[in-house]
């Protein structure tokens, strides 16, 4: 049995510094060190998939990362490790237990599972190891995966055994942080009177200095974003539906000077509103996250969402954001963006738009993985100098 200190101590001289995940119990005692370590950072996601959105995030804003897991949850990963993670060349190391496993007796909805974990990382091209059982074998498994890692630049998995490692109680405790939310609900537009998509990115671009990362969540906001304006500071999330925010999170934990704004849409807001509640909770104050609703999947022929019901600015204030505001009218808009980016967040706003987009739409014609580089490079020009030696 391992202990769980040698593996992550052997991580940290590798300079793995963000970790995030969902629980698993034959996870508990390697989450619980990293907890308890005061110069470590797990942040605990609602979903696993929003682990993966976040840590891709943290990659980008400059950390190495590991993204844990219980088996079960690969089936929630699978689409941004393969239509993010693959395309964008983003490493993490997943770590995945393996509950089910033949011949040891478990839960029944994990028998399934457990026969079929390895063959789906092996389908959707992720190379895998087991999990180190004793401290020697963890340089040889590590120098495997930085070595794949390296060349692919792409994820690369333990599957960890049940009672691979031994025991470590949690003793830190959690650190919560509740707010008062300030809110702002402008009058709301009739349908008619509301801002195209084209109009309202348009509006925001105006009122933004050029020195925060745009994340774009994927369908037409990324492409009328790269239609617009075609800048090293924007990301175009072209996959991954629902991850937008999460990944927006990831840079902005990761580089705290650094301001986020978050394109979303509607329905990929819908589809991860847990991501609202870890924004919440962990409080990044570089962090704005616009809701651009127009009440259709506009990408796949306008087929309504369930947000003509949905109050975002309402959601995001009952999960602890700083600010959220409600605004549909271009004056209302320009009036709350200035105000957001000169106020600690993490800060919603929420814009009615119509549906539609022009006829004349374009696609992002730069591959993801340079689109990537370049947004990198952006973030690593624009961090603060480090303080003179002493």
């Amino acid at each position: 049995m391992l202990n769980a200190r040698s593996f992550i101590e052997h991580l940290r001289r590798l300079n793995y510094a963000q970790y995030a995940g969902v629980p698993c119990s034959f996870l508990k005692p390697f989450i619980n060190y990293v907890i308890d370590d005061p110069s470590l950072d797990y942040v605990g996601a609602t979903s696993e998939g929003e682990a993966v959105g976040f840590t891709l995030g943290a990659y980008l804003g400059g950390r190495k990362t590991v993204t844990m897991c219980q088996n079960s949850g690969l089936g929630n990963m699978v689409n941004p490790l393969t239509s993010l993670n693959h395309p964008f060349r983003v490493p993490t190391l997943l770590i995945t237990t393996w509950r089910g496993q033949p011949g040891v007796d478990d839960e029944p909805q994990h028998v399934h599972m457990g026969h079929v974990t390895h063959r789906l990382l092996e389908a959707i091209e992720i190379p895998w190891l087991p999990f180190p059982s004793t401290e020697a074998e963890i340089p040889a498994v590590m120098a495997q995966v930085e070595a794949s890692q390296q060349e692919r630049q792409r994820p690369f998995a333990l599957i960890m055994k049940k009672d691979t490692v031994a025991p470590h109680q949690l003793t830190r405790p959690p650190q919560v942080h509740r707010v008062k939310t300030a809110t702002e609900f402008h009058p709301a537009a009739p349908p008619a009177g509301r801002l195209t998509r084209t109009q309202a990115i348009e509006l925001i671009l105006g009122e933004l200095s050029g020195a925060e990362a745009i994340i774009a969540t994927t369908g037409m906001t990324g492409r009328e974003l790269f239609t617009a304006a075609d800048r090293a500071n924007q990301l175009y999330v072209v996959g991954g539906m629902g991850t937008a925010s999460a990944i927006g999170f990831g840079v902005a934990h990761a580089l705290p000077h650094q301001p986020v704004v978050v394109l979303d849409g509607d329905g990929a807001a819908l589809m991860k509103l847990g991501n609202f509640a870890t924004i919440g909770y962990y409080q990044p104050k570089n962090f704005l996250h616009i809701v651009l609703d127009n009440e259709v999947h506009d990408s796949t022929g306008g087929q309504q969402t369930s947000s003509p019901v949905t109050r975002f600015a309402a959601i995001a204030a009952a999960t602890n954001y700083q600010n959220a505001h409600a605004a549909d009218h271009a004056d209302d808009v320009r009036t709350s963006l200035r105000h957001l980016r000169q106020t600690p967040g993490p800060s919603l706003l929420h814009i009615k738009i119509k549906p539609g987009s022009p006829k004349s739409i374009g696609r992002p014609t730069v591959p993801p993985h340079v689109v990537k580089e370049r947004f990198m490079e952006f973030l690593r020009a624009h961090q603060p100098a480090p303080p003179p030696a002493a």
